[in-house]
């Protein structure tokens, strides 16, 4: 069964191509004075359709300009925020032919059938790590349990935020919450990154490089362990 990798052997070599100089095409302007719209314009996109996350440019940014760190943070996760209400928008009115289309074919992710309806099945590293209290193996399943706030947890994860943000339309979470949670799911997200690359520079690219899935799914799994002992308590 075919599950939300990001490179499944299944996949034709050329699309790992067409991913590659996509990515050479987002680094390549962290070398020119455009650095920063497009580190906008592409955090918008790939909160919806877009196959590259803006990391990819927000880390050399910052490593040629530490000081301004907090600014393309900020930057970074408001472009993501609005582009996440194009995804929603999509989720919600265009599932069927645009929504479908992206999930399949950019985020690369098979949708089966359970229960009568089309659902994604989720990482086995995610339900290995998190387990019972997602609430399912498959991502509405998830919704049905959190709803909205399964926006926050899986928005710091290294799933596509496209697929969350078109899921959550399809899903119909409020779209209140789904607005908070992003805001706070890609500031933390973001900030972090940033904050950590000002700080200590080449060695903590090479670091996050190395180490950034499995430091953001630590994060959820402390995230969540902390919301399990708050509710025993209260």
């Amino acid at each position: 069964m075919e599950t939300i990798e990001t490179q499944k052997k299944s996949e034709p070599p050329y699309s790992i191509g067409i991913h590659r100089r996509f990515y050479n095409w987002v680094l390549s302007w962290a070398k020119t004075r455009y650095g920063l719209p497009a580190l906008v314009l592409i955090a918008f996109m790939e909160s919806s359709f877009f196959p590259i996350p803006p990391d990819i440019l927000l880390i050399p940014l910052v490593l040629g300009a530490p000081k301004l760190w907090a600014r393309l943070a900020a930057w970074c996760t408001v472009a993501s925020v609005v582009g996440g209400l194009l995804g929603y928008g999509i989720g919600a009115y265009a599932w069927q032919t645009v929504g479908l289309w992206i999930i399949e074919n950019i985020a690369h992710v098979q949708l089966l059938a359970v229960n009568g309806r089309l659902d994604i099945p989720l990482p086995p590293y995610l339900i290995h790590m998190l387990g019972d209290s997602l609430g399912g193996e498959y991502l509405f399943q998830v919704y049905d349990h959190w709803n909205a706030w399964i926006v926050f947890v899986f928005g710091l994860t290294p799933l596509p935020y496209k697929l969350v943000t078109i899921t959550a339309g399809v899903a119909q979470v409020d779209l209140g919450v789904f607005m908070l949670t992003s805001v706070a799911a890609r500031a933390l997200r973001f900030f972090c990154v940033a904050w950590i690359l000002q700080k200590w520079g080449e060695p903590a690219k090479i670091f996050v490089d190395r180490y950034f899935n499995l430091l953001c799914l630590v994060f959820v799994v402390l995230l969540v362990a902390g919301f399990v002992v708050i509710s025993l308590v209260m």
